[in-house]
C-alpha cells in the first residue's frame, strides 16, 4: 500500500476487525459462540498478522489472509461451493434431527435456535457430487452447529455416507471441523466414535478409498475416530489438530508446550498427515486423487510392447561401477519422478512417529495407469543428503513404505519401487524404534501382496535396507547398478578390518547385474547412456525406465492379483544354492 493511500486510510473511520463472538440467545442467555472476522468497511485487519487487507481480496481468497495466509473458517455451504463442481452436489439424509436422550435442559431450544439462524439440520452435511468431473461421496462438517460436535445424527449420517459409497463403489471425502463429542448426548455421543470407525473399517475392507481433510479445529473424539482413519489425510495450513486440549496437557504434565504444538505442520512432521494443502489448491489436489482412482490398473497394449534399446558390452568391473554410481551427477529419485511419471503426488508419514525423508512414497500416473511408487531418496549435495540421511531410512521410512504397500494391495494398484541406498540407518534411535521389525514387516507384506511389484535398482542396493522394498515380480537393474548383502565398504570393514579395501570387496562379492542375473535374482538389465557426463543422461535413462515400466504394465494386464502373488513366491523359492547330504546340488 502506498504512503498516500495509507494516510487516506488512517483518516477514515475503520470498523474494528476482531474475533467476534456471535451469540445466539434463548431466554436472553448466551448459548453459543462462533469465531469469524467481520467488518462492514472495505478494509480488514488480520488478527493473525495484524496486516491491513482489502476486504474484497480476503473474500475472493475464500477467507484466507493474502499477507500471512492464515486460513479462517468456512461454512459447510462455502466449503461445498469451493471444492464441488457447480450444480453437482445432491444432499443425502437431510431430514435427520437430533433428539434429547438425556433430557438435557435447554438442548432442544439451543438446537432450534441454531437451525433457524444457520439453516443447518446438524453439524454435518453429507451427499454426493463431482470434483473435477469425478464422482465421490462427501461429508462436510460445520462449526456453527455446536462447534461441529459429533452426536447421534452426525454419527448416523457418516455411517450412511460410507455405506452409500460402498454400494456405489465410490470414494469418500470428509472435511472435519469439530470440538469433539457432543456432551449433551452423553455416552450415545461417545459411541459415535466407535460407530464411525467401524463404518470406515468396513468400507476399506470392501476395497473403498477414503480421503480425510482436517480443518481448523479438528479435536477430541472426531480426531480420535473417522477423521484420523483416511487412506490419505490432508489438512489446511496451521490447523489445530489434537485429542486432548493444550491447557489440559500443560496442566497435567506441568510443562509449557512448544510453539506450533498440535498444529498441522507439527502433525505432518510426526507422521500423521500426508499433505498440507492450501485452500487455493484443495480442489485441484482432491481432483488429482480422484483422477488417480479412476485410472486403469493396467495398460492394454495388445502387442509385445515397445522395443528396449540394446545393451552395450559392459566390461566394467564392480569396483568401477561402484565409482559410477557414487558420482555426484548421477540422478536420484527426485530426478526420475517428473521424467518417468505423470502427476506424481507425494505421500508422507508412517502414522506412528514421523515422516522419514529418506523414503519417498507417492501415487502417480504412467501413460494414464495409476501406480504407487516407493523409493530411497538421496540428495544432490551435502545439504540435501544430510536432510535425507544419505538415503538411509529410519524405521519410520520402512513403516511408511509398508503402509503404501498395503494401500496398493487393497486398491489393486501396481507398485513400483526404486532402490538406491547404502543400507538402513544405523543408530540408537533406529534400534529403539524397531529397525529390524520394520524391515521384516515390509518383506512379509511383499510376500503376500496381491498386486504386481516392479523393482528398479538405480544405484546401490545395500543390505536389508534395500531388500525391504527390493522384492518384486520383476527386478530390473541399471547396467552399472549394484545389489549386495552389504555395502562393499561395510564388507571390507567387517571381514578384513580394512575399509580401504572397498574396491577389492566390490569385485569379489558378485554384485553386478550380470552376476545377479546368473543367480536368478535380477530379471532385466536396463542400458545406461554410455557417457556418464552427458547433460541429457537423466532424460535418456528416464525414457528407458518409462518404456520398461509401460511394457511391464502391459505384460501384466489380465493377470489376477493371486497370480502375481504366486509368481513372487515361486521366484523366491528358487533363489538359493546349496548341496544336500546325498551330494546333489540344487543349482
Amino acid at each position: 500500500m502506498s504512503e498516500d493511500l495509507f494516510r487516506t486510510f488512517k483518516k477514515r473511520r475503520l470498523t474494528e476487525v476482531f474475533w467476534q463472538k456471535r451469540t445466539i440467545h434463548s431466554e436472553d442467555k448466551p448459548i453459543y459462540s462462533y469465531q469469524q472476522i467481520v467488518s462492514d468497511d472495505l478494509w480488514l485487519k488480520c488478527p493473525a498478522c495484524q496486516g491491513i487487507i482489502f476486504k474484497a481480496s480476503f473474500e475472493k481468497a475464500n477467507q484466507v489472509c493474502p499477507l500471512c495466509q492464515k486460513h479462517y473458517r468456512l461454512t459447510s455451504a462455502e466449503r461445498i461451493e469451493l471444492v464441488v463442481d457447480e450444480g453437482s452436489f445432491v444432499e443425502t439424509d437431510a431430514d435427520l434431527r437430533s433428539k434429547n436422550p438425556l433430557e438435557f435442559a435447554g438442548y432442544d431450544e439451543k438446537q432450534q435456535d441454531i437451525r433457524e439462524s444457520t439453516g443447518l439440520s446438524d453439524a454435518i452435511i453429507t451427499g454426493k457430487g463431482t470434483i473435477g468431473g469425478y464422482p465421490a461421496f462427501i461429508g462436510v462438517m460445520d462449526a456453527r452447529y455446536l462447534m461441529g460436535s459429533m452426536g447421534s445424527v452426525v454419527g448416523e449420517k457418516l455411517c450412511r455416507l460410507f455405506e452409500n459409497a460402498g454400494r456405489e463403489h465410490l470414494p469418500v471425502i470428509t472435511f472435519a471441523v469439530s470440538g469433539g463429542a457432543r456432551m449433551q448426548e452423553g455416552m450415545l455421543s461417545l459411541m459415535q466414535m466407535a460407530r464411525t470407525a467401524a463404518a470406515v473399517a468396513s468400507f476399506k475392507a470392501a476395497g473403498g478409498f477414503y480421503l480425510s481433510v482436517m480443518t481448523d479445529p479438528t479435536t477430541g473424539g472426531v480426531t480420535a475416530s473417522f477423521a484420523s482413519l483416511g487412506d490419505i489425510i490432508l489438512a489446511e495450513p496451521d490447523t489445530l489438530i489434537g485429542f486432548a486440549g493444550r491447557r489440559v496437557i500443560e496442566g497435567t504434565i506441568a510443562e509449557q508446550l512448544p510453539d506450533g504444538f498440535q498444529k498441522a505442520e507439527f502433525l505432518k512432521k510426526h507422521g500423521f498427515l500426508d499433505q498440507i494443502v492450501s485452500r487455493a489448491n484443495m480442489k485441484r489436489t482432491l481432483a488429482g486423487w480422484l483422477a488417480f482412482l479412476a485410472s486403469p490398473k493396467a495398460l492394454h497394449s495388445g502387442g509385445a510392447g515397445t522395443a528396449m534399446p540394446p545393451l552395450s558390452q559392459n566390461s566394467l568391473k564392480a569396483s568401477e561401477r561402484l565409482e559410477r554410481i557414487h558420482e555426484k551427477n548421477r540422478p536420484v529419485i527426485d530426478d526420475y519422478l517428473g521424467l518417468v511419471f505423470d502427476d506424481a503426488m507425494e505421500i508422507h508419514g508412517d502414522r506412528r512417529y514421523a515422516d522419514d525423508p529418506a523414503m519417498y512414497a507417492g501415487a502417480a500416473l504412467l501413460d494414464g495407469c495409476g501406480v504407487f511408487v516407493l523409493g530411497h531418496r538421496k540428495g544432490r549435495n551435502i545439504t540435501e543428503n544430510t536432510r535425507v540421511h544419505f538415503g538411509m531410512p529410519h524405521p519410520e521410512g520402512y513403516r511408511k513404505a509398508n503402509r503404501i504397500m498395503k494401500l496398493a494391495d487393497r486398491l489393486g494398484r501396481p507398485l513400483v519401487t526404486f532402490v538406491d541406498t547404502p543400507g538402513a540407518y544405523c543408530g540408537v534411535g533406529a534400534e529403539e524404534r524397531g529397525q529390524g521389525e520394520a524391515i521384516a514387516a515390509c518383506l512379509s507384506d511383499l510376500a503376500t501382496l496381491e498386486t504386481p511389484v516392479f523393482v528398479i535398482v538405480t544405484g546401490e542396493g545395500g543390505s536389508g535396507g534395500a531388500l525391504a522394498i527390493g522384492v518384486g515380480n520383476r527386478i530390473a537393474m541399471l547396467e552399472n547398478a549394484l545389489y549386495s548383502v552389504i555395502s562393499p565398504r561395510g564388507f571390507a570393514s567387517l571381514l578384513w578390518k580394512d575399509p580401504a579395501r572397498e574396491a577389492e570387496a566390490a569385485d569379489c562379492l558378485k554384485i553386478t547385474a550380470e552376476d545377479l542375473t546368473a543367480f536368478g535374482i535380477c530379471d532385466d538389465v536396463l542400458p545406461e547412456p554410455e557417457d556418464p557426463n552427458d547433460a541429457e543422461w537423466a532424460g535418456r535413462m528416464s525414457a528407458v525406465i518409462r518404456t520398461y515400466l509401460t511394457n511391464m504394465l502391459s505384460a501384466y494386464d489380465g493377470r489376477s492379483g493371486a497370480a502375481a502373488c504366486e509368481e513372487r513366491a515361486r521366484k523366491l523359492d528358487r533363489i538359493a544354492i546349496f548341496r544336500e547330504s546325498g551330494g546333489q546340488n540344487n543349482g
